[in-house]
């Protein structure tokens, strides 16, 4: 299965916001209205056509691809791909995104949506969505909520984007990488994040997928984005589409019906108070490799769910309960930690009282200076420019963060990178992990990507362990 490049999302989302170098801004911020029907089907072949739809708005939002697309509203919210059969590769960017959508896309807002709800403030989201798929092509079915710092943008939202993929074909894959695995709304999930230039994707990705969803607690999806520290509680939720993003095929999709629905009150609804900070933190054994600690339980208005370690300034792992082993530490080496609590809003406590372990002299693991190695692959060349993926693979000692180095020997230039933070100076470039992927155990692999100008051989990279 290839993995999607760079990933799809970031060209539309540069037409989305009116990228000056487009002279078709004005178009893409101002799309062409189609007139509805109630009685009969409307069908538009605009590739930024629209469709009112009571309290909902139907985009073609064809965005990479000159072939034509046409899509018929068909009333309520019902809506089709009659005219679709694309064919780009799956490695690179989908062709199209036509959606269903509540609440403002880039400054286009719908009637009586509810939107915007500060995401401390919502109370509920549900949705339910029922699709008609078929059996070729390459696509996914995923629904798209876009979070922003203010309560609108006719931008690029600036917070998170929030994916959720009830199903896919054709070997595509999310933005970024695997990071987890979540049972929030009663389903089970893989979890994928990644970072753009100036917003974080996460992407809750349905196992065993399906065509349809009936009540899907959306709030426990984004309370779940919330606890992983991929969406702040004091943005705002904008914007819920739901649609399918075409690589190959597309012509039969559909939408039989849609429902979005999101208010404020309701349970620890308008939540802004922290946890207390965790008291009594300890060192309560070591080993040469390891450090167990404990600590009294935080107090909090409606509840704690989680509590956060910190080794210095690094998160050496979050839990449920009191206490945390840390493992994978060098011998006779002091370690500074500290704990902070947090609620089910994404409230952070202040930090506990640093406590100090001192590992247990030999027998642990030696410290990881050159303890992880990197290999780079091109997965895409388009003369013009590139993307290109990372494996850095730690070796037989667990490490708690890595840097990456190599020097072009082309005309090379990073654009975007997500997974990790990557520089370039001149020909030599620098990566270094992000704040949830630094921590590896013994032979643990994690990935980051970038998207490029240029072209040239493949580097030589160094990697360094800490």
């Amino acid at each position: 299965m290839k993995r999607l490049l760079a990933r799809p999302r970031l060209p539309r989302l540069r037409l989305r916001s009116a990228a000056a170098a487009l002279t078709a801004a004005a178009a893409m911020l101002l799309p062409l209205t189609v007139s509805q029907s109630a009685h009969a089907a409307t069908t538009t072949c605009e590739p930024q056509g629209t469709v009112s739809a009571g309290d909902y708005t139907i985009q073609a939002n064809e965005w990479n691809s000159t072939a034509q697309q046409c899509l018929t509203y068909n009333g309520g919210t019902a809506w089709s791909l009659d005219t679709a059969n694309f064919n780009l590769p799956t490695n690179g960017a989908p062709a199209t995104y036509p959606s269903i959508f509540k609440g403002c896309h880039w400054g286009d807002c719908t009637p009586n949506s509810g939107l915007p709800i500060q995401i401390s403030q919502l109370g509920s989201a549900t949705s339910s969505w029922d699709t008609t798929q078929v059996g070729s092509g390459a696509y996914d079915v995923a629904y798209d909520l876009w979070i922003n710092s203010t309560p609108t943008t006719k931008g690029q939202p600036d917070g998170t984007e929030i994916m959720i993929w009830l199903n896919s074909r054709g070997g595509v894959q999310p933005f970024g990488g695997k990071t987890g695995t979540s049972s929030a709304a009663g389903h089970n999930w893989d979890v994928w994040t990644g970072n753009q230039t100036s917003w974080k994707i996460i992407s809750y990705v349905l196992q065993g997928g399906s065509t349809s969803v009936s009540a899907l607690d959306v709030k426990a999806l984004i309370d779940d984005a919330v606890s992983r520290g991929s969406v702040n509680p004091a943005h705002y939720l904008i914007d819920a589409e739901a649609g399918f993003e075409v690589w190959q095929g597309g012509q039969g999709l559909a939408t039989k019906s849609f429902s979005f629905s999101a208010s404020t009150g309701g349970g620890s609804t308008g939540d802004t108070q922290a946890p207390t900070a965790p008291g009594g933190l300890t060192v309560t054994g070591t080993t040469a490799s390891s450090a167990s600690l404990s600590w009294s339980p935080a107090s909090d208005n409606v509840g704690v769910t989680g509590y956060d370690v910190y080794r210095g300034s690094q998160l050496a792992g979050s839990v449920t309960g009191t206490s945390f082993t840390d493992s994978g530490l060098s011998a006779s080496t002091a370690y500074s930690y500290t704990v902070k609590a947090r609620d089910a809003a994404g409230n952070v406590s202040p930090a506990s009282a640093a406590v100090s372990a001192t590992t247990a002299s030999g027998g642990g693991n030696p410290p990881p200076s050159g303890g992880c190695s990197a290999t780079y692959t091109v997965s895409n060349d388009w003369g013009s420019g590139f993307t290109a993926d990372v494996t850095v693979t730690s070796g037989s000692a667990a490490i708690h963060g890595w840097t990456v180095g190599w020097t072009y020997g082309g005309s090379q230039k990073i654009t975007n990178a997500w997974n990790a933070t990557v520089t370039q100076s001149g020909a030599s470039v620098a990566a270094a992990n992000a704040s949830y992927n630094g921590s590896l155990g013994a032979s643990a692999s994690t990935s980051f990507g970038f998207q490029g100008t240029g072209s040239g051989a493949v580097p030589t990279l160094t990697c360094t362990a800490s």
